[in-house]
């Protein structure tokens, strides 16, 4: 059977992730059906993705992995992970920002991606605790002054808050505690580990936990970036309840129930990539 060239193979394991998430778990036989690759690739995808422990290969397929509270995946990992999603979540949030506003944005891939769609919105005041995120806005002030053409109308003031480096390329601790402490944002884009109306969210870490506790009392607004898999994943720490969200902007795999249960405590729910009415309330 040939391979299918249509499927980079970082996004045909997001698929198979996706799968074995939603379905508890898969066969061989159904994922080269299902991709239309041969057997040996979706063994090898199989073998990279138990590498990384996303998933838990059994004898001809693979299950979910039995994740502890405290288990925090890499940025790497991460990365691979629901791309369509969070490209939709970050095109759907980036219109938040207003010209000239003071923002922050927590670590995480979801916020990665929407720092992207944020480089030419102009005179902005960025506040992060994620390197990555950073790192984008400085390549892009980079990329200007190397092409000779200065800063530009979209450059960003960025404040990096320092603090220890987690698995997930974000920086928590007193450092960036003490830091964002006497700030005030107008808006703040969270990225979550879990989200759920019972633990509200939460992350592994607890250090992290903290500084993200810090985030949401100095914002004004806050608004939550989560694809559909956070949701009812419960980590160590809570550090905020939904009530004190404002936003969740997420994609169309959030399940019906949990629609209703987010309407139910929040006063806007934003679903990315839809256009169906009743999906922005």
């Amino acid at each position: 059977m040939d391979d299918n060239q249509n499927l980079l193979a970082e996004q045909r394991r997001a698929l198979i992730v996706d799968e074995v998430r939603r379905r508890g778990g898969v066969r061989v036989n159904e994922l080269t059906r299902r991709l239309r690759v041969s057997d040996m690739t979706v063994r090898r995808d199989l073998d990279a993705l138990a590498r990384q422990g996303l998933i838990e290969k059994v004898h001809g397929g693979a299950v979910p992995v039995a994740e502890a509270s405290t288990h925090e995946p890499g940025f790497e990992a991460k990365s691979s992970l629901e791309l369509r999603a969070k490209e939709d979540i970050a095109r759907a949030a980036a219109p938040m920002v207003a010209p000239g506003s003071a923002i922050a944005l927590s670590g995480g891939t979801t916020t990665f991606a929407l720092a992207h769609h944020l480089l030419e919105v102009p005179d902005l005041t960025v506040v992060t605790n994620s390197v990555r995120v950073a790192d984008v806005f400085h390549a892009a002030q980079g990329s200007a002054g190397r092409a000779g053409k200065g800063l530009g109308p979209g450059s960003a003031t960025v404040v990096l808050t320092g603090g220890v480096r987690t698995p997930s390329d974000s920086l928590v601790g007193p450092v960036a505690d003490q830091a964002i402490r006497s700030l005030h944002f107008d808006v703040l884009f969270l990225g979550v580990h879990g989200v759920s109306v019972e633990a509200g969210l939460s992350t592994p870490n607890l250090a992290e936990a903290e500084t993200n506790r810090r985030l949401v009392t100095s914002a004004r607004r806050v608004v939550v970036v989560a694809d559909h898999t956070k949701w009812g994943t419960v980590g160590l720490s809570s550090f905020a309840s939904l009530g004190e969200v404002d936003t969740l902007v997420t994609d169309r795999g959030l399940p019906d129930q949990a629609r209703e249960e987010v309407k139910e405590h929040l006063a806007q729910l934003v679903i990315a990539g839809s256009s169906e009415p009743g999906d922005d309330i």
